[in-house]
């Protein structure tokens, strides 16, 4: 018997219902944006029980989603454009930016799958099948040239529906994904769209004017001359992908035992929590005491600079800070002492540290290239437990979980969601290889977080 395939069932292109002339103009890259080409597309889902009331019409569903997303698109005008590359010669250079002209707008897609919510949600591990759940697979934002730069996927489950949203990594960072994830809902919700009305007001507008240090040129060139000289895909191995959910009480005991080590409380329970993750990896790994490694976390610089950017900015304003120590370091010394060097990593990142790196990078600009951005001896944390991810429901109820697609994975890549059921629990997607894996899941001290046993 073969294997469930997911089956395209209809094919779209959604644009805004309404373009105001500012959004006929092009959108130039921030020093935030641009260093992304090489990173895949965000990819973020729902997975929904379907409807038991005999009313549900999949057809009347998927026309309000479609007609709901056009109206979103008018406010967030950037995601129906295209990328666009224009050839400076002298000196000889690239400029990458957001062109609203000649795009069919977003995509949307309605697939199908023989399986039921149970057949994704009781395997241990996540059924590489998701990763069919999505559009874009394997995409890098470089494709954007030629592809949408977001695409919705709705595929039918036979108990359930995933709404998959694929968005490009240079137009948006997660903190601008669930912005238009939270007001597509918002708008989906609203009486005024179910009314008729053209544009739905939202609660919380984006700001779309990219942000670049005073004095700067705000059309920034890359020192290309193809794109030949930057564009990065790596293949990456066979990875193991695992879900665990760790508690609000769980996190308060971790956090108070964390800061009780350091004799202190400013230790965060994402410190704590990552600091636990990253011993736990090491040792997995089985490194040797004198191999370096590093835990990354990606950190919001908007509330970081002075003044600060407003959290509804639309764009990406990310950056990684990073604890390091070797291996028999986190060996020797407890969580607390792991988590202290996080919390040192990110109090140091200020606007003085955020200005020093931007106005870097103008002068000497670089484009990260992936294969060569992940250390195989570290953990990298990414996403954020904060960002509202339930309350986007679509006239379905609460989602059941959150799930993602391939991209941006690799070994020791961990992602944070927010635990269903709130009160600051946290669910942790953790990426590795199998034969590191299978130590991390049976590791004492990860597993007595997860089980409350602290």
């Amino acid at each position: 018997m073969e294997p469930p395939t997911v089956k395209i069932v209809s094919d779209c292109f959604v644009k805004p219902k309404f373009v105001s002339e500012e959004a006929k103009k092009p959108i130039y890259l921030s020093p935030w944006d641009l260093p992304m080409i090489n990173a895949n597309y965000i990819q973020k889902g729902l997975l929904f029980p379907r409807p038991e009331n005999q009313d549900f019409s999949i057809t009347t569903f998927l026309e309000e989603l479609k007609d709901s997303l056009s109206a979103t698109l008018t406010h967030f005008h950037p995601l129906a454009a295209r990328l666009a590359t224009v050839k400076q010669e002298n000196p000889p250079s690239l400029i990458v930016f957001l062109n609203p002209k000649n795009s069919p707008g977003a995509r949307f897609i309605h697939s199908s799958v023989n399986l039921t919510v149970a057949d994704i949600l009781t395997p241990v591990d996540v059924p590489v099948i998701v990763q069919s759940f999505f559009d874009h697979h394997k995409a890098i934002d470089h494709d954007g040239h030629e592809m949408s730069l977001l695409s919705i996927q709705v595929t039918e489950l036979t108990d359930g529906i995933f709404i998959g949203c694929s968005m490009n990594h240079m137009v948006v960072d997660g903190t601008s994904y669930w912005l238009f994830f939270n007001s597509w809902s918002e708008v989906f919700r609203s009486k005024a769209y179910k009314n008729g009305d053209l544009i739905p007001i939202i609660s919380r507008p984006p700001v779309m004017q990219r942000w670049i240090p005073e004095g700067s040129d705000p059309i920034i060139t890359l020192p290309f001359t193809h794109e030949d000289e930057f564009i990065d895909r790596p293949n990456r191995p066979l990875l193991r992908e695992r879900i665990f959910h760790v508690s609000s009480a769980s996190l308060s005991k971790l956090k108070a035992k964390a800061n009780s080590e350091c004799n202190t409380t400013k230790i965060s329970s994402l410190q704590a929590l990552s600091a636990v993750v990253w011993r736990c990896v090491t040792r997995a790994r089985r490194l040797p005491a004198d191999q370096k490694t590093g835990c990354s976390l990606a950190f919001n610089n908007r509330h970081r600079l002075s003044p600060p950017l407003p959290e509804t900015y639309f764009g990406n304003s990310i950056y990684v800070v990073r604890g390091v120590a070797t291996a028999g370091e986190l060996h020797d010394h407890g969580a607390g002492w792991a988590a202290w060097r996080l919390h040192e990593a990110v109090v140091n990142h200020d606007d003085k540290a955020i200005r020093e790196f931007v106005g870097s990078w103008i002068k000497n600009p670089f484009v990260l290239k992936m294969s060569q951005l992940f250390d195989a001896n570290s953990v990298q944390m990414g996403s954020s437990p904060r960002f509202d991810m339930y309350g986007n429901e679509f006239g379905l109820g609460k989602g059941v979980a959150v799930l993602s697609g391939y991209a941006n994975k690799f070994d020791g890549k961990v992602t944070l969601y927010e635990g269903r059921e709130g009160g600051g629990s946290m669910d942790l997607e953790v990426c590795l290889l199998p034969e590191n894996m299978a130590a991390f899941e049976c590791d004492e001290e990860f597993m007595n977080v997860v089980n409350g046993l602290l």
